[in-house]
């Protein structure tokens, strides 16, 4: 009777792993099965916090040297490392879910970057070819998830998943095989491949078409993505202060260099979150990828000015900041205004607060061609630093004081938390 029974419930059993399998398990969400609501998770936040520790030692490398030549490095080195997070993001956004399936693959592409921050300082060097090849690594895991989406795609909505699939496919291609190039020939090939993932993406889908046409809704929790993003910038930012300020014997000048500093930190998270943070980009004319796009250069603008700041900190007694860091803080703070130029363009509140950002973006242009002034000048430090935040705070308070003048002000620019 025993081994009857036993028999019996074995069928039982086994369903019941199924279906545990089936929930622990499940595919990806294809495309247009948006979640609505759904908020940032702490697997996220996890995710992005692997990437302080890459991006932290590409900046290193630009701030111990501080050159015409590591500054390209640092350019294409975040271009590629911001292409792998936006992937991994916009991934998780539109087709992860709550289970183990897709928890064992963040885990999996942190275990990638813990690994590829070992050579992230040095990529654009020695460490060149290891760097390509882990990235490669990370790249397919990448392009396998994209493919997978795309098998549980409904058949009108697997076009554009393809053409994605495919710049996946030479990307994994491009990088792997600028392993055998020499160091400057394949930098040259990784900053070719920036750009095109810059193009690519504005290119995402025809301006006539909605975005959600093919299945993808930009939600609150993808806005703040990059918000949370951005953060983790400002704070190597953060960093570079801290560092300068160690490396230069934590002299009463070198704090008070640093603390000047820090202040363009902040204002840099002034003028991006009450200008552009969560905020979603519209649904038409193409704005979509634009938006994701032209979010790599204010967030590179952003890590190498905290390069700079170290590098600053470190000559704070010199009588004038010396050529290439200054440089590099006023090319810096007038990268950050002409992105967000054109990334406000991008948002689906631009023409209800036009009366905002129509001033805006003038101050923002102005604003660069000073702080490019400032930067040629070559004050000294803790000048160069205070004027750099002199710019940023015109430029905030011209969008306050329209703010100020619109019938529903507290409707117009978001309060950041």
């Amino acid at each position: 009777m025993g081994s009857r029974s036993e028999g019996a419930n074995r069928p039982r059993r086994t369903a019941g792993l199924r279906r545990l399998r089936k929930r622990l398990w499940q595919p990806p969400r294809p495309h247009g099965q948006v979640r609505a609501g759904r908020r940032v998770s702490f697997l996220e936040l996890f995710y992005d916090l692997i990437f302080v520790v890459v991006i932290g030692r590409a900046a290193h490398a630009l701030a111990a040297d501080v050159s015409w030549r590591t500054v390209g490095e640092f350019v294409v080195v975040f271009g590629l490392i911001w292409i792998a997070w936006m992937n991994g993001t916009i991934y998780q956004d539109l087709h992860g879910r709550e289970d183990v399936r897709s928890r064992s693959y963040v885990f999996f592409q942190m275990l990638i970057l813990t690994v590829l921050a070992l050579y992230t300082e040095h990529a654009g060097g020695e460490d060149g070819r290891a760097f390509a090849v882990v990235y490669s690594v990370l790249l397919l895991v990448l392009t396998w998830l994209w493919y997978v989406v795309r098998r549980h795609d409904p058949p009108e909505l697997r076009p554009v998943p393809a053409l994605y699939l495919i710049g996946m496919v030479l990307s994994v291609a491009t990088v792997s095989g600028s392993a055998v190039l020499r160091p400057q020939h394949r930098l040259l090939v990784w900053a070719v491949l920036v750009v095109a993932w810059m193009i690519g993406l504005m290119l995402l889908h025809r301006p006539d078409r909605s975005i959600e046409d093919i299945g993808v809704r930009p939600s609150p929790a993808l806005a703040e993505r990059f918000g949370l993003f951005t953060i983790i910038v400002l704070g190597e930012a953060v960093l570079g202060v801290v560092v300068g300020i160690l490396d230069a014997g934590r002299t009463p000048r070198a704090i008070a260099t640093g603390l000047t500093g820090l202040l363009i930190a902040y204002a840099f998270w002034w003028t991006y979150f009450d200008l552009v943070g969560r905020r979603l980009p519209g649904v038409t004319g193409g704005w979509f990828g634009r938006w994701v796009s032209l979010h790599l250069p204010v967030t590179g603008a952003i890590a190498a000015a905290g390069a700079g700041m170290e590098s600053m900190v470190e000559h704070a007694t010199d009588s004038h900041v010396p050529l290439a860091t200054g440089w590099l803080l006023a090319g810096a703070v007038a990268l950050l205004n002409l992105g967000l130029i054109m990334l406000i363009r991008t948002l689906n509140d631009y023409r209800r607060l036009l009366p905002v950002y129509r001033p805006v973006n003038v101050a923002l242009a102005v604003g660069a061609g000073v702080a490019l002034l400032i930067g040629w000048i070559r004050p000294p430090p803790w000048m160069l630093a205070l004027s750099l935040v002199a710019v940023l705070a015109a430029v905030w308070w011209v969008g306050v004081n329209r703010m100020l003048h619109l019938p529903d002000p507290d409707e117009a620019l978001p309060k950041p938390e």
